[in-house]
């Protein structure tokens, strides 16, 4: 499994990132990557971690999902803390240092009818600062009818903080306090005329990053060959710290931390910094 990306990161693909919120990568990983991660996938079925949970939805197959899973499976550690990506994110996010901030994974079977609603994610988790970002994998072949992620670019720009919901089942569903700060989400269906949006077509292997409050959100699986197992990491920057404001997620709230502390600790490792050697080059340049 390559540690290193199989190619460079273009100027192109940075530049979009930062202009739209949004990019999509592919050529970065190996196929075993694909395999080992699918492996874990497997086991995580089988057994589940102590914070999966089950989305709403209709239909023969199920929406299966769970977070901070690197903590319990070597497999995902593996990835999260030492694939090509945490270098990756430093570059998209013009950092000196990169923390592993958790990852999700989001599994829809065959037949899995339940939608992913419009979102943005950083309204969600308890840290503040710009410097937020998620890499999602597809671990399957992932075209609109099997549930492909739909993004709005240019969203992350707005400075727009829309109040979360569960999308969870009425099992694990909790109602998110309501923040002041925060606004209703609008109908972005309703308002598609109004908006670029883009979603992709991809191989196993291929990634797409995003910024934290690009607004997303994506269909079911209507297909009934194959899954649509996306995992995605999330990686934070210089800027941000712990914010356990009103709303936000209490899987992530962490009492080890203190309000504007850097999340600098275990739970959210610092995973890749920004070598001397590099940062004096720029100073050169």
């Amino acid at each position: 499994m390559n540690k290193e990306p199989l190619r460079a990161i273009t100027e192109q693909e940075v530049a979009s990132f930062q202009k739209d919120g949004i990019v999509n990568l592919s050529g970065i990983l190996d196929n075993a990557w694909v395999e080992y991660l699918r492996d874990a996938v497997a086991r995580e079925l089988e057994n589940p971690g102590p914070k999966y949970y089950a989305y709403d939805g209709d239909g023969p197959g199920k929406f299966h999902g769970n977070q901070e899973i690197w903590q319990v499976d070597d497999g995902f550690a593996e990835y999260c803390l030492r694939s090509p990506l945490p270098a990756i994110a430093g570059q998209f996010l013009a950092a000196n240092k990169v923390n592993l901030y958790f990852d999700h994974l989001f599994v829809k079977e065959p037949g899995a009818q339940s939608p992913t609603p419009w979102h943005n994610d950083q309204p969600y988790w308890p840290i503040n600062g710009t410097q937020v970002m998620s890499f999602w994998l597809a671990l399957d072949e992932v075209t609109k009818d099997s549930g492909a992620v739909e993004f709005i670019c240019g969203s992350h720009k707005w400075d727009r903080w829309f109040q979360p919901k569960s999308f969870a089942d009425s099992e694990k569903k909790k109602n998110y306090d309501l923040n002041e700060n925060y606004e209703p989400l609008p109908d972005f269906d309703k308002e598609r005329g109004q908006h670029k949006i883009v979603s992709f077509d991809m191989k196993p292997g291929d990634l797409v990053a995003f910024h934290s409050l690009t607004v997303h959100g994506s269909g079911g699986n209507q297909r009934s060959d194959r899954s649509r197992r996306g995992y995605a990491v999330r990686y934070t920057g210089d800027d941000v710290t712990y914010d356990p404001r009103k709303g936000t997620s209490d899987m992530l709230l962490d009492d080890a931390l203190k309000p504007d502390q850097v999340l600098d600790s275990n739970r959210f490792p610092v995973v890749w910094r920004k070598s001397e050697k590099a940062a004096g080059k720029e100073q050169a340049a």
